[in-house]
Formats: C-alpha cells, sequence, structure tokens
C-alpha cells in the first residue's frame, strides 16, 4: 500500500545543455520531477554537469515553484537562492563557480514526455530565439502523439518508412 509519507523514486536528472551557451535565447532545458524547489534544485546541483561548473547561485521564477528555499547546502558547498518579484518567464539563471551565467527552461512537472523531451531540445537549440514562455506555450499547444502511431482503416499506418511506390503503367 502506498502512502504519502512514502519516498517517490527519483529518476536521472532530466537536463539538456546548449554545446554553445551563451549564443542562443536559452541556455539549455531542464525538467524537474516536482515543484519542491528544495528538492529539485539540490539534485539539479549536485548533478549538474562538471564540466559546466559548480552552481553557485540560482534565480528563480516564482509561479514554478511551491516554496523556496534561501540557501541550499550541497556537497562540497552553498547555492544562494533568490527570485525577481513577479518573474514569470519559467527560467532558472544559474551562476556556476566561475562566473559563468546560464539561462535554462525550467519544463513544468506535468508535461508529457514527449512534450518535456522537445522542450528541452527546442531550449537547448542555439538556433531557437523565442522566449521561454512562448516555448512552453507552443509545446503545450502540440499533441504528444507520432503521426506512426495513427492508423487510417485496419490496414495499417498512414506513413511507413517501407511503402513501396505503385509500378507506373
Amino acid at each position: 500500500m502506498t502512502t504519502s509519507n512514502t519516498p517517490r523514486s527519483r529518476t536521472p536528472l532530466r537536463l539538456r545543455m546548449s554545446a554553445h551557451p551563451g549564443r542562443g535565447t536559452l541556455d539549455g532545458g531542464w525538467w524537474p520531477q516536482s515543484r519542491d524547489l528544495t528538492t529539485e534544485l539540490t539534485d539539479l546541483a549536485t548533478h549538474f554537469p562538471h564540466t559546466s561548473g559548480r552552481i553557485v547561485r540560482a534565480l528563480f521564477s516564482p509561479p514554478d515553484w511551491d516554496s523556496a528555499p534561501r540557501r541550499l547546502h550541497v556537497g562540497q558547498g552553498q547555492v544562494k537562492v533568490g527570485s525577481f518579484p513577479h518573474d514569470d518567464t519559467h527560467i532558472m539563471v544559474l551562476t556556476t563557480s566561475d562566473r559563468t551565467v546560464l539561462r535554462v527552461l525550467v519544463v513544468p512537472p506535468a508535461m508529457t514526455d514527449g512534450q518535456g523531451d522537445e522542450a528541452m531540445l527546442a531550449a537547448s537549440s542555439v538556433a531557437y530565439a523565442h522566449s521561454a514562455t512562448s516555448l512552453l506555450d507552443e509545446v503545450d499547444a502540440t499533441p504528444d502523439v507520432n503521426p506512426r502511431d495513427h492508423w487510417t482503416d485496419e490496414g495499417g499506418p498512414w506513413q511507413s518508412d517501407d511503402l513501396v511506390a505503385a509500378p507506373s503503367h
């Protein structure tokens, strides 16, 4: 029997960072598992790629989270935590130990697997030039359906890689 006191099992960190931070509107996408900033930011700071530096400061968008700490103790140090009043950008601004500032999209935990993956991919793409809010609105409006899963009749999918052209007469 599962109770509310039973801890949920955690999945690996869902983070996708740009290969070229600072060149696009966003530097990556992070898809937390809940709206608990203490748990999620601890997970992010603990598992953040070492090549990107150690997170020392995080500024968050308040509507994305239920509550927020002012400081987190993680691994070998602390992360100072803050927010901008009335900020609704769905962005986490991370400052690393080498003073690099990264703008990371916060994907809502309730998004489907397809939507979350799509949002993180777009956020980590240097070519994506729209705001985080626009990105999430676009992904939210997109059905989470693979066209290969659509069936037009009992004969099979309407799209297939192995279709053969009809012989011409």
